[in-house]
């Protein structure tokens, strides 16, 4: 963290904060000597960054693939208009937002895709990974990349009303795979897309991540949650899942038997420039047939939606997919690596 020379105290910005008695002096200290890696910065990881930078994080790394939409601005609140017009990255929009906030923190924006390739060159020099994704896929990869490296990490998701949320210490506490083994089949689960997305749920979750997160990064280790927090805005419930005892008694693929198959590749998504077609062809490695009805009947309050034994094709926002049963995609209107991978995670699911 670089302080202006000024003469004033710099940590006077953080006066109420360290009058909070369990963080106190010390804990700022260690706050501002941290590093963290945001991974995604849309719903979730404009409120985790907007937080962290608040509170004096040191170096905030952030990581998106993404463009702004107008429909991100009713729930990523680092973003407006201007941006939208400006056709600027997420990540880079959000840089240049926070340095307005806080000087003295060290905002690093990354443009990119997060996979196998990179993760570790994005992660391997911070004190903590935070989960700003919408999907298990790179969830998993960030688990895989968590446990390898001994570093911790903090899972949170919201879908609708809902969302959860939970504390990562590998070696310590159960990973995500101890948890959640896999990932439900694409199409198979609700999308921000077509089940839709609260805002207020999404400050809730990434509340929590963020609470997490300074508690972690001052060293106030006794104070972090050892549960897998539910929580659902609309019909007012809360519900803690006592995950602890997992450790050790599952057979975790991940943190028991050592297998990275996320971060091997073995597993995910592939994409490949379709040449002269102005689409992408995103392909999922996965052991069952997509449900086409059920596909279907998601995507149809969305756009145009046709269908026979072979394939699904679905019109929506000037972009043409055909889905095919493995769970392959061709998605035309785009030759953006990047871009189609987050219309595929959007529309089809994992």
């Amino acid at each position: 963290m670089a302080f202006a020379d000024d003469g004033r105290d710099p940590l006077e910005r953080y006066s109420r904060q360290m009058r909070f008695p369990p963080l106190g002096e010390d804990g700022q200290r260690k706050l501002a000597t941290s590093r963290v890696t945001i991974c995604g910065c849309g719903a979730l990881g404009t409120v985790l960054a907007n937080h962290l930078v608040r509170a004096g994080v040191g170096h905030v790394r952030i990581v998106d693939r993404d463009f702004i939409e107008t429909h991100n601005l009713q729930r990523q609140i680092l973003f407006d208009e201007t941006d939208v017009a400006e056709n600027l990255p997420k990540a880079e929009a959000a840089a240049r937002k926070l340095r307005l906030i806080n000087s003295q923190v060290q905002i690093e924006a990354v443009v990119t895709d997060i996979d196998h390739a990179n993760i570790l060159d994005l992660v391997s020099d911070a004190d903590l990974i935070l989960d700003g994704t919408d999907n298990f896929e790179t969830r998993y990869l960030i688990n895989d990349a968590a446990v390898k490296l001994g570093k911790p990490w903090i899972f949170g998701g919201v879908i609708g009303s809902e969302g959860q949320s939970m504390t990562i210490r590998p070696g310590i506490t159960p990973c995500l795979r101890c948890v959640i083994e896999s990932s439900p089949p694409p199409g198979m689960t609700p999308t921000c897309e077509t089940a839709g997305v609260l805002g207020p749920a999404v400050s809730v979750i990434a509340s929590f991540e963020a609470v997490e997160a300074i508690k972690l990064l001052a060293g106030k280790l006794d104070a972090l949650n050892t549960e897998l927090i539910m929580v659902d805005i609309w019909n007012w419930s809360f519900r803690r899942l006592k995950i602890a005892g997992l450790k050790g008694k599952v057979d975790c693929p991940t943190c028991v038997r050592g297998e990275f198959s996320w971060l091997e590749g073995e597993f995910g998504t592939h994409t490949t420039t379709l040449c002269g077609r102005n689409a992408v062809q995103v392909a999922v490695r996965r052991g069952e047939p997509l449900n086409f009805g059920e596909l279907a009947g998601r995507l149809r309050a969305l756009g145009e939606v046709k269908q026979n034994a072979f394939m699904l094709k679905f019109s929506t926002e000037g972009y043409e997919f055909t889905i095919f049963p493995d769970g392959r995609a061709i998605i035309k209107g785009t030759n953006d690596i990047a871009r189609a991978r987050s219309l595929y995670a959007q529309f089809v699911g994992n």
